[in-house]
Protein backbone atom coordinates (compact mmCIF):
# COMPACT_ATOMS: atom_id res chain seq x y z
CA UNK A 1 0.00 0.00 0.00
CA UNK A 2 1.17 3.66 -1.34
CA UNK A 3 1.60 5.67 1.78
CA UNK A 4 0.39 9.06 1.35
CA UNK A 5 2.07 12.15 3.36
CA UNK A 6 -0.72 14.59 4.56
CA UNK A 7 1.91 17.55 3.55
CA UNK A 8 2.66 16.61 0.36
CA UNK A 9 -1.25 16.01 0.02
CA UNK A 10 -1.46 19.94 1.05
CA UNK A 11 1.54 21.23 -0.72
CA UNK A 12 -0.09 19.54 -3.63
CA UNK A 13 -3.47 21.25 -3.56
CA UNK A 14 -2.08 24.74 -2.49
CA UNK A 15 -0.30 24.48 -6.00
CA UNK A 16 -3.18 23.59 -7.60
CA UNK A 17 -5.63 26.55 -6.51
CA UNK A 18 -2.64 28.55 -6.92
CA UNK A 19 -1.94 27.77 -10.80
CA UNK A 20 -5.88 27.83 -11.19
CA UNK A 21 -5.99 31.44 -9.69
CA UNK A 22 -2.95 32.86 -11.71
CA UNK A 23 -4.58 31.48 -14.78
CA UNK A 24 -7.91 33.21 -13.56
CA UNK A 25 -6.36 36.07 -13.09
CA UNK A 26 -4.30 35.90 -16.64
CA UNK A 27 -7.63 35.03 -17.75
CA UNK A 28 -9.18 38.62 -16.76
CA UNK A 29 -6.27 40.87 -17.29
CA UNK A 30 -5.86 39.73 -20.79
CA UNK A 31 -9.70 39.69 -21.12
CA UNK A 32 -11.67 41.96 -19.13
CA UNK A 33 -10.86 45.10 -21.82
CA UNK A 34 -12.08 42.93 -24.99
CA UNK A 35 -14.89 45.14 -26.34
CA UNK A 36 -17.07 43.90 -28.58
CA UNK A 37 -17.14 44.24 -32.41
CA UNK A 38 -18.07 47.66 -33.54
CA UNK A 39 -17.53 49.15 -29.97
CA UNK A 40 -14.23 51.31 -29.83
CA UNK A 41 -12.95 52.80 -26.53
CA UNK A 42 -10.71 56.02 -26.08
CA UNK A 43 -9.30 57.47 -23.02
CA UNK A 44 -9.43 61.24 -22.73
CA UNK A 45 -10.18 64.19 -19.68
CA UNK A 46 -13.50 65.71 -18.64
CA UNK A 47 -13.81 69.25 -19.22
CA UNK A 48 -16.07 71.95 -18.69
CA UNK A 49 -16.37 75.26 -20.75
CA UNK A 50 -14.58 78.17 -18.96
CA UNK A 51 -15.93 81.72 -18.73
CA UNK A 52 -13.70 84.89 -17.54
CA UNK A 53 -15.73 87.17 -14.57
CA UNK A 54 -14.21 89.73 -15.95
CA UNK A 55 -14.57 94.22 -15.74
CA UNK A 56 -16.23 96.02 -18.48
CA UNK A 57 -14.49 98.98 -17.09
CA UNK A 58 -11.68 100.40 -15.55
CA UNK A 59 -12.07 100.47 -11.91
CA UNK A 60 -10.71 99.75 -8.27
CA UNK A 61 -12.54 96.87 -7.64
CA UNK A 62 -14.59 98.05 -4.12
CA UNK A 63 -16.17 94.18 -3.15
CA UNK A 64 -16.28 90.72 -3.81
CA UNK A 65 -19.04 88.86 -3.18
CA UNK A 66 -17.80 85.29 -4.37
CA UNK A 67 -14.83 82.59 -3.18
CA UNK A 68 -13.21 79.59 -4.95
CA UNK A 69 -15.61 76.76 -5.29
CA UNK A 70 -19.10 78.63 -4.78
CA UNK A 71 -22.02 77.68 -6.83
CA UNK A 72 -23.55 81.10 -8.42
CA UNK A 73 -26.20 81.61 -10.22
CA UNK A 74 -27.08 83.22 -13.75
CA UNK A 75 -26.82 87.66 -12.91
CA UNK A 76 -25.92 86.74 -9.04
CA UNK A 77 -23.82 89.86 -7.86
CA UNK A 78 -20.55 88.63 -8.21
CA UNK A 79 -18.14 92.21 -7.30
CA UNK A 80 -18.54 95.92 -7.51
CA UNK A 81 -15.98 98.58 -8.80
CA UNK A 82 -15.79 102.28 -7.80
CA UNK A 83 -18.57 104.34 -8.96
CA UNK A 84 -18.13 107.37 -8.24
CA UNK A 85 -16.94 109.19 -11.61
CA UNK A 86 -19.54 107.45 -13.63
CA UNK A 87 -22.21 108.46 -10.93
CA UNK A 88 -20.42 112.12 -11.45
CA UNK A 89 -21.04 111.65 -15.23
CA UNK A 90 -24.42 110.42 -14.95
CA UNK A 91 -25.21 113.53 -12.86
CA UNK A 92 -24.08 115.97 -15.10
CA UNK A 93 -25.82 114.16 -18.39
CA UNK A 94 -28.84 114.44 -16.36
CA UNK A 95 -28.22 118.12 -15.81
CA UNK A 96 -27.60 118.59 -19.72
CA UNK A 97 -31.30 116.94 -19.88
CA UNK A 98 -32.93 119.86 -18.05
CA UNK A 99 -31.37 122.20 -19.71
CA UNK A 100 -32.18 120.76 -22.81
CA UNK A 101 -35.36 120.66 -22.20
CA UNK A 102 -35.54 124.04 -21.07
CA UNK A 103 -33.96 125.36 -24.50
CA UNK A 104 -36.75 123.07 -26.31
CA UNK A 105 -39.12 124.80 -24.40
CA UNK A 106 -38.20 128.03 -25.20
CA UNK A 107 -37.56 127.31 -28.80
CA UNK A 108 -41.47 126.32 -29.02
CA UNK A 109 -42.37 129.51 -27.49
CA UNK A 110 -40.86 131.96 -29.75
CA UNK A 111 -41.89 129.82 -33.00
CA UNK A 112 -45.59 130.36 -31.08
CA UNK A 113 -45.13 133.86 -31.31
CA UNK A 114 -43.73 133.99 -34.74
CA UNK A 115 -46.50 131.81 -36.00
CA UNK A 116 -49.18 134.22 -34.15
CA UNK A 117 -46.98 137.17 -35.47
CA UNK A 118 -46.97 135.44 -39.03
CA UNK A 119 -50.59 135.22 -38.75
CA UNK A 120 -51.21 138.73 -38.24
CA UNK A 121 -49.26 140.01 -41.30
CA UNK A 122 -51.50 137.72 -43.34
CA UNK A 123 -54.34 139.36 -42.33
CA UNK A 124 -52.38 142.77 -42.91
CA UNK A 125 -51.48 141.66 -46.41
CA UNK A 126 -55.09 140.36 -46.95
CA UNK A 127 -56.24 143.46 -46.23
CA UNK A 128 -53.89 145.88 -47.90
CA UNK A 129 -54.54 143.82 -51.24
CA UNK A 130 -58.40 144.64 -51.06
CA UNK A 131 -57.95 148.00 -50.32
CA UNK A 132 -55.66 148.73 -53.33
CA UNK A 133 -58.00 146.63 -55.44
CA UNK A 134 -60.36 150.12 -54.25
CA UNK A 135 -57.57 151.77 -54.81
CA UNK A 136 -57.28 153.28 -51.34
CA UNK A 137 -53.33 152.89 -51.01
CA UNK A 138 -50.61 152.71 -52.93
CA UNK A 139 -48.73 150.13 -54.31
CA UNK A 140 -46.12 150.96 -51.99
CA UNK A 141 -47.73 150.22 -49.12
CA UNK A 142 -48.48 146.36 -51.21
CA UNK A 143 -45.09 146.11 -51.22
CA UNK A 144 -44.29 146.98 -47.75
CA UNK A 145 -46.97 144.67 -46.32
CA UNK A 146 -45.79 142.23 -48.78
CA UNK A 147 -42.25 142.54 -47.09
CA UNK A 148 -43.21 142.07 -43.62
CA UNK A 149 -45.63 138.74 -44.46
CA UNK A 150 -42.20 137.32 -45.85
CA UNK A 151 -39.86 138.02 -43.03
CA UNK A 152 -42.54 136.57 -40.51
CA UNK A 153 -42.94 133.76 -42.83
CA UNK A 154 -38.97 133.17 -42.36
CA UNK A 155 -39.03 133.80 -38.99
CA UNK A 156 -41.56 130.64 -38.55
CA UNK A 157 -39.25 128.73 -40.34
CA UNK A 158 -36.15 129.66 -38.41
CA UNK A 159 -38.54 128.96 -35.21
CA UNK A 160 -39.24 125.38 -36.96
CA UNK A 161 -35.12 124.58 -37.21
CA UNK A 162 -34.55 125.51 -33.65
CA UNK A 163 -37.25 123.55 -32.12
CA UNK A 164 -35.48 120.83 -34.28
CA UNK A 165 -32.15 121.18 -33.00
CA UNK A 166 -33.66 121.78 -29.50
CA UNK A 167 -34.94 118.15 -29.78
CA UNK A 168 -32.18 116.88 -31.32
CA UNK A 169 -29.87 118.19 -29.16
CA UNK A 170 -32.28 116.77 -26.17
CA UNK A 171 -31.95 113.17 -27.58
CA UNK A 172 -27.76 113.63 -27.84
CA UNK A 173 -27.67 114.44 -23.79
CA UNK A 174 -30.81 111.82 -23.34
CA UNK A 175 -28.43 109.31 -24.74
CA UNK A 176 -25.41 110.36 -22.76
CA UNK A 177 -26.95 110.10 -20.10
CA UNK A 178 -28.13 106.65 -20.67
CA UNK A 179 -24.98 105.48 -21.39
CA UNK A 180 -23.28 106.98 -18.33
CA UNK A 181 -26.24 105.15 -16.66
CA UNK A 182 -25.04 101.75 -18.65
CA UNK A 183 -21.47 102.53 -17.16
CA UNK A 184 -22.75 102.88 -13.53
CA UNK A 185 -24.69 99.43 -13.87
CA UNK A 186 -21.60 98.15 -15.47
CA UNK A 187 -19.38 99.04 -12.45
CA UNK A 188 -22.05 95.90 -10.57
CA UNK A 189 -20.43 92.46 -12.03
CA UNK A 190 -22.66 89.68 -12.65
CA UNK A 191 -22.15 86.07 -12.94
CA UNK A 192 -22.47 85.34 -16.78
CA UNK A 193 -24.11 81.80 -15.99
CA UNK A 194 -24.79 79.86 -13.53
CA UNK A 195 -22.08 77.59 -12.46
CA UNK A 196 -18.96 77.10 -10.10
CA UNK A 197 -16.21 79.72 -9.22
CA UNK A 198 -12.88 77.91 -10.00
CA UNK A 199 -10.46 80.94 -9.41
CA UNK A 200 -10.78 84.08 -7.81
CA UNK A 201 -8.00 86.22 -9.26
CA UNK A 202 -7.71 89.53 -7.44
CA UNK A 203 -8.92 90.44 -4.14
CA UNK A 204 -10.74 93.35 -2.78
CA UNK A 205 -8.91 96.62 -3.81
CA UNK A 206 -6.85 96.02 -6.61
CA UNK A 207 -7.45 98.35 -9.59
CA UNK A 208 -8.16 96.58 -12.93
CA UNK A 209 -8.19 97.53 -16.49
CA UNK A 210 -11.11 97.26 -18.74
CA UNK A 211 -11.93 93.79 -19.56
CA UNK A 212 -9.53 92.68 -16.95
CA UNK A 213 -10.37 89.51 -15.15
CA UNK A 214 -11.31 89.02 -11.60
CA UNK A 215 -11.92 85.30 -11.66
CA UNK A 216 -13.37 82.44 -13.78
CA UNK A 217 -16.26 79.90 -13.58
CA UNK A 218 -16.99 76.34 -15.05
CA UNK A 219 -20.17 76.27 -16.58
CA UNK A 220 -21.73 72.92 -16.08
CA UNK A 221 -24.18 73.04 -18.76
CA UNK A 222 -21.50 72.24 -21.18
CA UNK A 223 -19.79 69.28 -19.91
CA UNK A 224 -17.84 67.02 -22.47
CA UNK A 225 -15.04 64.22 -22.41
CA UNK A 226 -12.61 64.73 -25.12
CA UNK A 227 -11.12 61.77 -27.11
CA UNK A 228 -9.15 60.68 -29.70
CA UNK A 229 -10.20 58.05 -32.40
CA UNK A 230 -8.16 57.00 -35.41
CA UNK A 231 -9.60 57.42 -39.08
CA UNK A 232 -11.22 53.73 -38.93
CA UNK A 233 -13.07 54.97 -36.24
CA UNK A 234 -14.42 59.01 -36.53
CA UNK A 235 -14.86 58.05 -39.98
CA UNK A 236 -18.22 56.12 -38.75
CA UNK A 237 -19.35 58.60 -36.24
CA UNK A 238 -22.06 61.56 -36.45
CA UNK A 239 -22.83 64.04 -34.59
CA UNK A 240 -25.61 63.73 -32.32
CA UNK A 241 -24.61 59.75 -31.71
CA UNK A 242 -24.86 57.93 -28.64
CA UNK A 243 -21.82 57.14 -26.82
CA UNK A 244 -20.69 56.35 -22.76
CA UNK A 245 -18.33 58.02 -20.67
CA UNK A 246 -16.88 56.08 -17.49
CA UNK A 247 -14.90 57.76 -15.17
CA UNK A 248 -11.98 56.39 -13.00
CA UNK A 249 -12.84 58.56 -9.81
CA UNK A 250 -16.46 57.41 -10.16
CA UNK A 251 -15.74 53.83 -9.90
CA UNK A 252 -16.16 53.18 -13.34
CA UNK A 253 -20.24 54.48 -12.95
CA UNK A 254 -21.52 54.93 -17.16
CA UNK A 255 -22.58 58.28 -18.00
CA UNK A 256 -24.49 58.34 -21.03
CA UNK A 257 -23.32 61.08 -23.55
CA UNK A 258 -23.45 62.10 -27.29
CA UNK A 259 -21.13 62.98 -29.95
CA UNK A 260 -21.16 66.52 -30.27
CA UNK A 261 -18.21 67.37 -31.97
CA UNK A 262 -15.69 65.39 -34.96
CA UNK A 263 -12.65 67.32 -36.17
CA UNK A 264 -12.40 67.65 -39.68
CA UNK A 265 -8.52 67.28 -40.00
CA UNK A 266 -6.67 64.68 -38.11
CA UNK A 267 -3.53 65.78 -35.82
CA UNK A 268 -0.68 63.69 -33.79
CA UNK A 269 -1.80 62.08 -30.74
CA UNK A 270 -1.16 63.76 -27.98
CA UNK A 271 1.20 62.43 -25.51
CA UNK A 272 -1.33 62.32 -22.83
CA UNK A 273 -3.30 59.88 -24.88
CA UNK A 274 -2.99 56.28 -24.55
CA UNK A 275 -3.67 54.02 -27.67
CA UNK A 276 -4.14 50.40 -28.25
CA UNK A 277 -1.34 50.50 -30.14
CA UNK A 278 2.19 51.97 -29.31
CA UNK A 279 2.08 54.90 -31.17
CA UNK A 280 -1.34 55.77 -34.03
CA UNK A 281 0.59 58.67 -35.55
CA UNK A 282 -2.62 60.32 -36.83
CA UNK A 283 -6.34 61.25 -34.74
CA UNK A 284 -9.04 62.77 -35.12
CA UNK A 285 -10.75 65.00 -31.63
CA UNK A 286 -13.75 64.14 -30.64
CA UNK A 287 -15.99 65.59 -28.34
CA UNK A 288 -18.61 63.60 -26.09
CA UNK A 289 -20.79 65.63 -24.43
CA UNK A 290 -22.82 65.03 -21.56
CA UNK A 291 -26.28 66.54 -21.35
CA UNK A 292 -27.13 69.56 -19.29
CA UNK A 293 -29.48 67.54 -16.61
CA UNK A 294 -27.17 64.70 -16.78
CA UNK A 295 -24.71 66.53 -15.31
CA UNK A 296 -26.99 67.94 -12.92
CA UNK A 297 -27.85 65.36 -11.25
CA UNK A 298 -24.25 64.14 -10.45
CA UNK A 299 -24.15 67.85 -8.87
CA UNK A 300 -20.49 68.62 -7.64
CA UNK A 301 -18.96 65.47 -8.03
CA UNK A 302 -18.05 65.68 -11.46
CA UNK A 303 -14.80 67.44 -12.00
CA UNK A 304 -12.91 70.02 -14.63
CA UNK A 305 -9.86 67.32 -15.68
CA UNK A 306 -11.40 63.99 -14.68
CA UNK A 307 -9.75 61.07 -16.39
CA UNK A 308 -11.73 58.15 -17.77
CA UNK A 309 -12.95 56.28 -20.96
CA UNK A 310 -15.54 57.20 -23.87
CA UNK A 311 -17.20 54.81 -25.85
CA UNK A 312 -18.40 55.27 -29.27
CA UNK A 313 -20.37 52.81 -31.31
CA UNK A 314 -19.35 52.47 -35.19
CA UNK A 315 -22.78 51.48 -36.11
CA UNK A 316 -25.99 52.98 -34.38
CA UNK A 317 -27.80 49.39 -34.32
CA UNK A 318 -25.09 47.70 -32.61
CA UNK A 319 -26.10 46.58 -28.88
CA UNK A 320 -23.99 48.04 -26.04
CA UNK A 321 -22.10 45.68 -23.83
CA UNK A 322 -23.83 44.56 -20.75
CA UNK A 323 -21.27 46.83 -18.87
CA UNK A 324 -22.08 49.88 -20.93
CA UNK A 325 -26.22 48.96 -21.24
CA UNK A 326 -28.29 51.75 -19.98
CA UNK A 327 -32.06 50.58 -19.51
CA UNK A 328 -33.41 54.12 -20.52
CA UNK A 329 -30.98 54.19 -23.69
CA UNK A 330 -31.67 52.38 -27.00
Amino acid sequence: MVRVNTRDLLIGAGLAIAIAGGGAAWFYVTHHDVLPAGIARANGRLELTRLDIAAKYPGRVTDLAFSEGDEVTAGQVLAHEDDAEAQAQLAAARAQILEARETGQRARAERDAQQAAAHLAQLELDHVHVMARQHLVSDMEVQQRQADHDAHDAAVQAADHAVAAADAAAQAVQAQADRAGTVVGDMVIHAPVSGRIEYRIVEKGAVVPGGGRIGSMLDPSDMYLTVFYPAEVAGTLHVGDQARIVLDALHRQVIPATVSFVAPEAQFTPKYVETTTEREKLVYRVKLQVAPETAKQYGTMLKSGMTGDGYVRADPTIRWPDSLFLANAK
